[in-house]
């Protein structure tokens, strides 16, 4: 916690040394000023080093009035429907209407994610192990208890230790209004569905009788969770989640989405009762708070821009259930994914949900360079790099006592096979990478970044991902 803390004074002495705020953007004269309506269909060409590569049709769909207001937009709708070669799909659409309340904005996403693949690494991250290439065949009986045996994947074969399934549909609608300056009042409505599961061995294994066998044999981490109740069974094959959000925002950023100068500060409150999936047992009704504090910093005028995020989300009051603790509760979203800590959301180069718990801090810098502009088929377009460090951890956990306990009901002297904790104390978990930003009128940008984690137990190799917008 205190090199969090660090980090954050470190980056708020930074900004304030290097700050010149304005808050207009200055248009070169060799721009085309957009004007009415403008279609962006595209094909989804992406690659996740999570997801495998992406393949679908979207389309961005802008209204920018009579131009004034450009390169900032009236009204902005987003479809998609796309398909990962890993097994999950996508269809979304959300829109983000800036003039249709007065001194405010209207956002909705609704969006179905069907994912036979999903990752699931435990709990509270380096308190959770993570081996990579190690299956959990079997349990076997030694000194009168049951010891799980990891084993070492080899010849092509594949583990399914950390995969199960998770189907989620999402609909969320928030409103901003004015109340001084860039200071705004926010409310909001979000409701997920969620349906989580076993992988399917035999879809997996697609008719391959030795595959189906390899696979029976393994035990993932989501059923030994299960199984010794760290995922509680109300809350094992998923559930609803309705939450209500209030907040405040303060906004002086020269442009949404590819911004050079000012401020984005969003702090919300969330609740969620426990209104459809109440059980004699147990209730998640729960309550919380998120902050996300970015600046943008003009280094070089709009060619070099400093930009850092600080964040944090912590349970306040009740229990969040385990398929619920990866949702970020933002009111408005940049990213199509809004789960973390990992993946392309919150800290890169991290696998996909490798850090959750109870409440989580992270930071996101970056200094983004513009190095080209040029116009093509009547549109503005800039090419950037962006070199990035990110980090964040878990700064409430989520069951440590029983994770703890979970350690000793095996053999204490075979503990060197135990995958329920791991012993080690949570700290912060690091990133670095670069990007590279391709930007149509400053609205739609398309993204290359690439990452690796400092440590092999957030993962090996090089995370990439091929996508839109960037992180924040």
């Amino acid at each position: 916690m205190k090199k969090i803390l660090t980090l954050l004074a470190l980056a708020a002495l930074v900004s304030s040394a290097l700050s010149a705020q304005e808050t207009t953007r200055s248009i070169s004269d060799k721009e085309i000023i957009k004007k009415g309506w403008n279609f962006g269909p595209l094909p989804v060409v992406g690659f996740d080093s999570d997801l495998g590569f992406q393949y679908g049709l979207c389309c961005d769909i802008f209204n920018y009035g009579d131009g004034t207001r450009y390169p900032s937009y009236d009204y902005k709708i987003n479809v998609e429907a796309s398909t990962y070669t890993k097994g999950s799909s996508v269809l979304r659409c959300y829109g983000d209407f800036k003039t249709l309340i007065p001194d405010g904005k209207l956002f909705f996403d609704v969006t179905y994610f069907n994912a036979p693949k999903f990752e699931f690494y435990g709990f509270n991250g380096f308190a959770s192990p993570f081996t990579p290439d190690m299956a959990f065949v079997s349990d076997v009986t030694m000194y009168g208890r049951n010891i799980l045996v990891p084993t070492q994947v080899s010849d092509g074969r594949k583990s399914v230790a950390n995969w199960m399934s998770r189907n989620q549909f999402r609909a969320v609608v928030s409103m901003q209004k004015k109340i001084v300056g860039g200071l705004n009042w926010t409310a909001g409505l979000a409701y997920y569905n969620i349906k989580t599961g076993d992988i399917n061995r035999e879809k997996l294994a697609g008719g391959d009788a030795d595959k189906l066998g390899w696979y029976d044999s393994q035990v993932t981490l989501y059923n030994l969770y299960r199984g010794r109740g760290l995922i509680r069974p109300e809350e094992a094959e998923g559930g609803n989640v309705t939450q209500l959000k209030a907040g405040i925002t303060y906004d002086t950023r020269d442009h949404d989405s590819d911004p050079t100068r000012g401020f984005n500060i969003e702090a919300t409150f969330y609740y969620a009762p426990d209104l459809l999936d109440r059980t004699d047992t147990y209730n998640h009704t729960n309550g919380g708070i998120l902050f996300m504090g970015s600046q943008y910093v003009p280094v070089v005028g709009d060619k070099l821009t400093f930009a850092y995020r600080v964040g944090a989300q912590y349970t306040l009051f009740g229990n969040v259930p385990f398929y619920f603790m990866n949702n970020m509760n933002s009111m408005f979203f940049r990213k199509m994914y809004t789960e973390g800590l990992g993946g392309n959301a919150s800290v890169r180069g991290i696998h996909r949900n490798g850090v959750i718990g109870d409440g989580f801090a992270l930071l996101n810098a970056e200094l983004r360079w513009r190095a080209l502009e040029f116009r093509f088929i009547n549109q503005n377009w800039g090419l950037a790099f962006n070199p990035f460090f990110d980090c964040g951890q878990v700064i409430k956990t989520h069951l440590l006592g029983k994770q703890e306990a979970a350690r000793y009901m095996g053999n204490p002297e075979m503990l060197i096979n135990h995958v329920y904790y791991s012993g080690e104390k949570e700290h912060l978990h690091c990133t670095a990478g670069c990007g590279l930003k391709l930007v149509m009128n400053h609205n739609m940008v398309i993204s290359f970044e690439a990452a690796r984690a400092f440590s092999a137990n957030d993962g090996t190799g090089l995370w990439t991902n091929i996508g839109f917008n960037y992180l924040f």
